[in-house]
């Protein structure tokens, strides 16, 4: 049997990896600067990661919903202090894509309507309700498009506002950073007004947070520049550090009721316990800290590089966009400077490294780049 091939590989066979940097099978190295889209949050291989997975090894075969699991409860009290959000509950599933399906649930069940208010330029996850709110035509399948899905231009509130003035949306569904969109920035006004907005309309306000989220900003959710409240917030990639974990904070606006959401594997042993060991390396590291610093030193001598024709961003969540096609600059990147990156579309590449990343790490990704963009 051979794998669907739907992803575009490259030659490179990793064994090993530790800090910001990847192994290969030959010994060579490589400077992580795309994390596997954002999710090495805490930096490949963290010892106190390895040990705190590895002690709940011998619970993986007894994990159920219907029995009590006080890892959960652990996570919930901890991100709730670290994120400043300690009034809201938190929902756990397995990705990003499962976070904002329940998102969208709870939206509806609380107004009793179905309409969503998307952006363009949007991409929330690639499950069938996930995929309807995403604005990516060569992802989307007859059975994602739903009449009720409504895409309006990003960053413009008037009509959102139009929209929202019918009566008959259940939620806005926002990045806090658009991600595969291109690293774009909502304005805090943008922000704010949608937050207005939906209390005005009595329509959920959700912030997509699953790659934006747990401190790749410099905040540990970039909403939080603006200094609003969503009712709904989703996470994931950077949540596990690699592990498969996402989640769901709901505002105390939300009443649970026994069978409202579910889920099989989502809050298990191994998932809970990697997303712990995540939270207690961020706050003793203090790497929401050092992504702001090192993310705005990135930034800065990002823009004194001539070729660029535009530089986005916050923290570690980095947009460099050229005029002309990025795919052999992140060729020469990758093969013969031994740097990973991302891209997003074909004119912009993506960087996502690990919250983790020392300047002196950024410094030779700066030299390198720059030696690229000279032999191009």
């Amino acid at each position: 049997m051979d794998l669907f091939n739907v992803y575009p590989l490259f030659d490179i066979e990793p064994v090993k990896a530790e800090g910001s940097f990847v192994i290969d099978k030959n010994g060579q190295r490589y400077l992580d600067l795309y994390g596997g889209h954002a999710v090495i949050s805490i930096g490949h291989s963290h010892p106190h990661y390895v040990a705190t997975i590895s002690s709940q090894l011998e619970r993986i075969g007894f994990y159920s919903n219907s029995v009590q699991n006080p890892l959960q409860k652990e996570l919930a009290k901890k991100l709730g202090n670290i994120s400043e959000m300690d009034d809201y509950s938190l929902f756990l599933c397995n990705s990003g894509a499962e976070a904002n399906e329940n998102a969208l649930k709870l939206a509806s069940f609380k107004t009793g309507k179905s309409k969503v208010i998307a952006f363009k330029n949007a991409f929330h996850g690639r499950t069938s309700g996930a995929v309807s709110v995403t604005d990516n035509p060569s992802i989307i399948a007859p059975i994602n498009r739903r009449d009720d899905v409504v895409l309006l231009p990003f960053n413009e509130l008037d009509q959102v506002e139009n929209e929202l003035q019918k009566g008959d949306t259940a939620a806005v569904i926002v990045e806090g950073i658009q991600g595969i969109g291109g690293i774009r920035l909502p304005e805090t006004s943008f922000l704010c007004g949608l937050r207005e907005l939906c209390t005005k309309f009595k329509a959920i306000l959700i912030l997509d947070e699953i790659q934006s989220g747990y401190g790749r900003s410099g905040k540990f959710f970039a909403f939080q520049y603006a200094d609003i409240k969503p009712d709904l917030v989703t996470m994931a990639k950077g949540m596990g550090n690699g592990f498969p974990i996402g989640g769901v904070l709901i505002s105390p606006a939300f009443e649970a009721r026994f069978g409202m959401l579910g889920t099989t594997f989502g809050g298990n042993h191994l998932a809970c316990a990697a997303a712990i060991a995540v939270l207690d390396v961020i706050k003793s590291q203090k790497l929401v800290q050092n992504a702001s610093e090192v993310g705005t030193y990135l930034i800065n001598e990002l823009l004194k590089f001539d070729k660029i024709k535009e530089v986005r961003g916050l923290g570690l969540m980095i947009g460099i966009e050229f005029e002309q096609e990025i795919a052999p600059i992140r060729q020469k990147l990758l093969f013969d400077k031994k740097i990973f990156t991302g891209v997003s579309g074909k004119h912009i590449i993506r960087l996502l490294p690990p919250l983790n990343l020392k300047k002196e790490n950024a410094n030779l990704f700066l030299q390198k780049f720059k030696e690229v963009l000279d032999e191009i």
